[in-house]
């Protein structure tokens, strides 16, 4: 048996299990991939004439806990959506029975009814399923007519920035014997006005990213300008070309791979290009109108205007933010860092970093937010390959200094008090330098 049947036979479990329950309270995450998760079961739920109750939060906590048990009864099932591996001893405070749908490296031992994770049977989560296609997964063997939720599937982990092979290759498989998702080759950006998009675009991010004057130069001395989705063929290979050439200077090899190649057009959703409906997705998680984000996986025509306009503004100022943030980055022994104040998203600042400037380390971004700090940091699949694993490192050095963290090898979170952000690098900086040095391939 391939580790996708035996993925697919621990969904099949899991739904097995939910179809019993009259009453599920939902919780996932606020990123692209935890929101499609959410449509994704919420659809699902619907379908199946099971009522539930949806919260999407940005962390899994004791807040969240409190906040379960205090809107659940005996009898009912309490789903965590990318989300819960790691946290088994916050999973044993919930008094309802519990499912965790998730994708992130497991954390001792679940003691929930079920746990669907590809890592249990050898795939790798944080490059191979997301948690959107896991829920997918899960939804499908729920009932035969929720293959159409595979385009959330799809979106999830073009979101979470994974590759399509093994579980992922398969959902990719059956989405488009479907129909529910179809590809052209070309940039992949969103759809609409060729220099607005590369102005306000950070995947890619290239030294015009956030300057319009700069970039009508640019697409001037192509000869080229109008709608991308419009470009002709000659036009998207002149284009294609000319980005490739930038990213060739300074970005990782896997940056030029994510922009370069297939789009995948969402034929099911309300927003069909892909990296729109991501863009959309991220900045309702940041913006905290999880409802348009819902609405928009459940498909619901009246929240599209106001997800559009909203999306646009913070693309915006995200690439002027970004801009802004870069040139405050400092550099430790085996990492890059930066200390910010509420910044628009350290994720997206986390990833651009890494990616685009400065490949050869890890990054981390330090933001104080609601009376914590907040911890992104991001990798690149070669920093993994040479023994790089974010997920432990951030976990042990946020453990060190009173707070908890985790996530994937490649890309991982914390949270931390006030006042230990340079104790936490420190830490941080040094079992970094360990993984790496094990390998015997470190880079000075």
């Amino acid at each position: 048996m391939s580790e996708v049947e035996k993925l697919i036979n621990l969904a099949k479990n899991a739904a097995e299990k939910i179809l019993k329950y009259q009453f599920v309270r939902l919780i996932s995450h606020n990123d692209a991939d935890g929101l499609t998760s959410a449509g994704i079961m919420a659809q699902a739920l619907l379908r199946a004439g099971i009522r539930f109750q949806l919260s999407i939060a940005a962390r899994l906590d004791e807040a969240v806990i409190e906040e379960v048990n205090g809107s659940t009864s005996p009898g009912d099932l309490v789903i965590f959506c990318d989300m819960g591996s790691g946290y088994s001893d916050l999973v044993g405070k919930v008094a309802a029975d519990v499912v965790v749908l998730d994708h992130h490296k497991p954390v001792g031992e679940s003691p929930a009814k079920a746990v669907v994770n590809a890592h249990t049977v050898g795939i790798d989560g944080a490059t191979d399923i997301s948690a959107s296609g896991t829920c997918y997964l899960v939804a499908r063997e729920m009932g035969p007519e929720n293959t159409d939720l595979a385009g959330l599937a799809i979106a999830g982990a073009v979101g979470d920035k994974q590759l399509f092979r093994t579980a992922n290759a398969f959902i990719l498989e059956e989405a488009l014997k479907a129909g529910v998702v179809s590809i052209r080759k070309g940039l992949k950006v969103g759809d609409g006005d060729l220099a607005e998009v590369l102005t306000y675009s950070t995947e890619p991010f290239l030294d015009i990213t956030g300057d319009p004057v700069k970039v009508r130069e640019f697409l001037g001395g192509l000869g080229l300008s109008g709608r991308i989705e419009e470009l002709s063929d000659e036009g998207v290979s002149k284009l294609v070309n000319a980005v490739a050439l930038k990213l060739a200077r300074q970005a990782s090899p896997e940056a030029v791979e994510a922009v370069i190649g297939d789009i995948y057009i969402l034929n099911r959703e309300l927003v069909p290009n892909v990296y729109d409906f991501i863009s959309i997705l991220n900045t309702c998680g940041k913006m905290k109108v999880y409802g348009l984000a819902v609405g928009l996986c459940m498909k619901d025509p009246g929240v599209l205007e106001e997800a559009l306009a909203l999306s646009r503004e913070h693309q915006q100022n995200l690439a002027r933010s970004i801009r802004e943030e870069i040139e405050k980055i400092h550099k430790g022994e085996n990492l890059w860092y930066i200390n910010t104040v509420d910044a628009l998203s350290t994720g997206t600042l986390a990833s651009t970093v890494v990616r685009y400037l400065h490949p050869e380390l890890p990054f981390i971004c330090v933001n104080e937010s609601e009376g914590i700090l907040k911890v992104s940091g991001r990798g690149t699949r070669e920093l993994v390959s040479r023994g790089l694993d974010l997920s432990f490192a951030l976990r042990e050095a946020a453990g060190a200094v009173g707070g908890n963290g985790g996530g994937h090898s490649v890309a991982s979170g914390a949270s931390i008090p006030l006042g230990t952000a340079e104790e936490f690098l420190g830490i941080a900086d040094k079992i970094i330098g360990e993984q790496l040095q094990a390998r015997g391939k470190v880079k000075k």
